[in-house]
């Protein structure tokens, strides 16, 4: 074999780049069967994980979407709290008199009846605690969107981070083919010297990759509630996730495809829209708190005295006989107090309330709105995004292949150099980064229209 045909085989090693990932997924060894590539510690075909276990994972164990279940559980503690009646006071009192025989004892209970004030107070409770629980829907609708972003991103950095490690064994190859015809005299010194600035290139391009496919999945570990040097890969590819599902939205027994249903049924079933509608009925029902709390209110009350007095000199009794003067007297007392409503009849807080009331009302039409224009946008990002995938077809990738295959035969015939070769190479890893840019589009475009829809798993 000439060199120039061990050069062309070495080349052509690098044909595979575009499918490393794919690769690595089936037997997790280099193409060389030498040690595994720098994807293997992200990417795990076995016992990583998939994207419907990451959104999974995240929803059941992520502090922030802890937290605010939690103050779910404290409106419904409101709530209960709302609907109890107050409590009444009892009073005990007992007095003598210094020096002398008189002393009183009273016991006295009064009891608040409440009339106007519970049903405004479990209005506004149970208004809190349905909006609440529509903010918890919504946190979960945006950490799921979350999550998928971040998975996403590794993947784009795992795909190209297999791509570039793929073109980093051929180089080195090429390099010390190159380097041994240098040696025998076959080629020139200056082809050695460009393929090792182009290989140092290259490895520093790999390790920048690398970092970046860190950066990923330390950003995913955090949405999964994860510490950091807690062991994290993925199961999926990037091309896998976004063409097992590239129309999106394909049709079930629920119904039609969610991206084809109307927007205004979609943005009034939002989570968001649904808590900023909520919040507007607790504002409403805060009015009426106002206002019953500026009515009258009656308390009850009841109490019982015994007085016991005398005094030293002696008076004749009933029976004529003198003894001491001395009575024992029991006194029993009932009434209702009345709150009257005459100068606070709590106007600063029921304008208070209304005021509220009119921000909450704004800002219900600020999230429709939003909505709205979210999906929008969405929808075309999406549309869009899925044309472009379908734009590299297998055909397209093949034909690629199959002009690398001709600047190599040209090159075999020698009537070309292998710089030429390199540079189709290199066009044709620029075609591979293209697609993984369009799959990352689409991805993306898919999670964004996911989280417009107000979808969570």
């Amino acid at each position: 074999m000439t060199w120039r045909m061990m050069s062309t085989a070495v080349l052509g090693t690098a044909l595979v780049a575009g499918t490393a990932v794919d690769a690595v997924a089936q037997t997790g060894l280099a193409p060389d069967g030498g040690e595994p590539p720098m994807t293997a510690r992200y990417f795990d075909p076995r016992n990583g994980v998939s994207l419907a276990e990451a959104v999974a994972r995240a929803l059941r164990q992520e502090p922030g979407l802890l937290a605010d279940r939690s103050a779910v559980d404290a409106a419904a503690g409101r709530r209960t709290q709302a609907g109890l009646r107050p409590n009444p006071s009892v009073s005990f009192e007992r007095r003598e008199e210094v020096g002398g025989m008189d002393n009183q004892t009273s016991l006295m209970a009064e009891w608040p009846l409440d009339l106007f004030r519970r049903a405004g107070r479990v209005a506004v409770a149970e208004r809190e605690l349905e909006a609440a629980r529509y903010e918890v829907a919504d946190r979960e609708r945006l950490l799921a969107a979350d999550v998928r972003e971040r998975y996403g991103e590794v993947l784009a950095a795992v795909r190209d981070l297999g791509v570039a490690d793929e073109l980093v064994v051929a180089i080195r190859r090429q390099h010390a083919i190159v380097r041994a015809r240098v040696e025998e005299g076959a080629s020139p010194r200056l082809e050695r010297d460009l393929l090792d600035v182009e290989l140092r290139r290259l490895e520093a391009e790999l390790l920048l990759r690398a970092a970046r496919a860190d950066a990923a999945i330390f950003g995913l570990k955090r949405v999964l509630g994860l510490e950091a040097d807690a062991p994290l890969t993925v199961r999926e590819t990037l091309e896998a996730v976004v063409r097992e599902d590239r129309a999106f939205g394909s049709k079930t027994a629920a119904g039609p495809p969610a991206a084809a249903e109307p927007a205004a049924e979609i943005v009034q079933r939002r989570p968001d829209v649904l808590a900023a509608a909520a919040a507007v009925r607790a504002a409403d029902a805060r009015v009426d708190r106002a206002r019953r709390e500026g009515r009258v209110d009656v308390s009850v009350f009841a109490g019982y005295m015994r007085m016991e007095g005398g005094f030293p000199q002696l008076a004749f009794g009933a029976d004529g006989r003198l003894e001491p003067v001395h009575g024992v007297f029991h006194n029993v007392a009932a009434g209702a107090m009345v709150m009257v409503p005459l100068l606070n009849r709590n106007q600063g807080e029921a304008a208070a309330a209304r005021a509220e009331h009119a921000a909450a009302e704004a800002r219900l039409r600020a999230s429709e709105l939003a909505a709205q224009a979210e999906l929008a946008a969405a929808r075309a990002r999406h549309e869009y995004a899925r044309r472009a995938v379908a734009v590299y077809t297998d055909d397209a990738r093949r034909l690629a292949r199959e002009n690398l295959e001709v600047v190599r035969q040209t090159y075999d015939l020698g009537r070309a150099t292998v710089f030429d070769v390199l540079a189709e190479e290199r066009r044709y890893l620029d075609t591979e980064q293209a697609l993984t840019e369009a799959l990352t589009e689409a991805f993306e475009a898919r999670t964004a229209l996911e989280r417009a829809l107000g979808g969570v798993r």
